[in-house]
């Protein structure tokens, strides 16, 4: 097995406190063996043979604007093998107006009715993934995510909506996701709505030990697609995308 490096970049928003954020995930990963390079520009996405050479690229950036060059080059390392990891606003409330961005992570955030309220995150139960296995349901006091979301990713959590009133309410009960997973090209693509701060994951520890799980996940794909010898270029296309 080669060695696994992760790259962690973030920024944007200061509210999401992705500087302890990125501590926290940081930490995580070292404990696990991974050695993790911490960026807050960007431009840490402009070398492709280097994202390429990752296990994991973790996103924790809230806002801000991608250029369509450097999404291409996140999109085609992913497709690679490369996994991909992230949480809350860092990864959802990305780069608003990068439609391509939203198709590789899975779901883009809306709102959250009523800021931070008390709300219950619902694990699957019949799910076979080793990421929630052995988790039961769960309380957490954060903003409470109402999200667009890709119908193609698998559902591992969920929280009930309507908790709070707003215009929404008027619809029908949904039980929207929380936790994800799906395929990018050949990369395994994670995510958490939880943790609008990092308090959130030390009040809760099952949201850390579900990112913890998850980032780790991301990272078994890489290796997967190398001792296969899978090759992104089935998944290329030359037709406008965007």
């Amino acid at each position: 097995m080669s060695e696994k490096k992760a790259l962690i970049v973030y920024g944007g928003w200061d509210g999401h406190e992705p500087d302890l954020i990125a501590k926290r995930f940081k930490n995580i990963l070292e404990n696990e063996g991974v050695s993790v390079t911490l960026s807050q520009d960007l431009e840490a996405y402009s070398d492709l043979d280097f994202l390429k050479s990752l296990h994991l690229i973790v996103p924790i950036w809230t806002g801000g604007k991608l250029s369509g060059e450097l999404c291409t080059n996140v999109s085609k390392a992913i497709a690679s093998g490369v996994g991909m990891a992230g949480n809350h606003g860092g990864m959802c409330d990305a780069f608003r107006d990068n439609t391509e961005w939203q198709f590789i992570t899975g779901g883009n955030w809306i709102s959250h009715p009523g800021g931070l309220i008390d709300y219950k995150v619902n694990i699957i139960k019949n799910s076979s993934s080793p990421i929630v296995e052995g988790i039961e349901d769960f309380d957490v006091f954060s903003e409470q995510y109402y999200l667009h979301v890709d119908p193609a990713i698998e559902i591992l959590a969920t929280t009930r909506f309507p908790l709070h009133t707003y215009y929404h309410s008027s619809n029908k009960a949904i039980d929207m996701p929380v936790i994800w997973t799906k395929k990018w090209g050949h990369g395994r693509v994670f995510y958490s709505s939880l943790g609008h701060t990092d308090i959130v994951f030390e009040d809760s520890p099952a949201s850390q030990e579900l990112m913890r799980r998850g980032m780790l996940w991301a990272i078994e794909g890489k290796d997967i697609a190398l001792e296969r010898g899978l090759d992104p270029a089935v998944f290329e296309s030359d037709a406008k995308m965007y």
